[in-house]
């Protein structure tokens, strides 16, 4: 079981940057596939982007290629997302979640473990 804790998120113009983070508890970070989740009021979460164990492979859903960026420290038990040229449309709550194997996370199949989210509002 893994303990995930999300934090960054907070209020930006649209067309700013925000990187989140999501630091994870005990010493088997490595072992799991990341990824990072959003939900806007009165819509479904969504998937936004995963990366694999060794952080070599990534995937991100088509609303956000090319603007956000996620990454992970291994020595710091820490996935990162890298969020620029926001748009209002990027207004959400933004999940981490972690998963044995990264289809499962792009799927959102099988167990998944999820932090609490962090609020991110783009203003336009």
């Amino acid at each position: 079981q893994v303990r995930l804790d999300e934090s960054g998120g907070g209020l930006v113009q649209a067309g700013g940057s925000l990187r989140l983070s999501c630091a994870a508890s005990g010493r088997t970070f490595s072992t799991y596939a990341m990824g990072w989740f959003r939900q806007a009021p009165g819509k479904e979460r969504e998937f936004v982007a995963a990366i694999s164990r060794s952080g070599g492979s990534s995937h991100y859903a088509d609303p956000v290629k090319g603007r956000f960026t996620i990454s992970r420290d291994n020595a710091k038990n820490t996935v990162y997302l890298q969020m620029n040229s926001l748009k209002p449309e990027d207004t959400a709550v933004y999940y981490c979640a972690a998963s044995s194997r990264t289809d499962l996370l792009v799927n959102q199949n099988g167990n998944l473990y999820w932090g609490q989210g962090t609020q991110v509002t783009v203003s336009s």
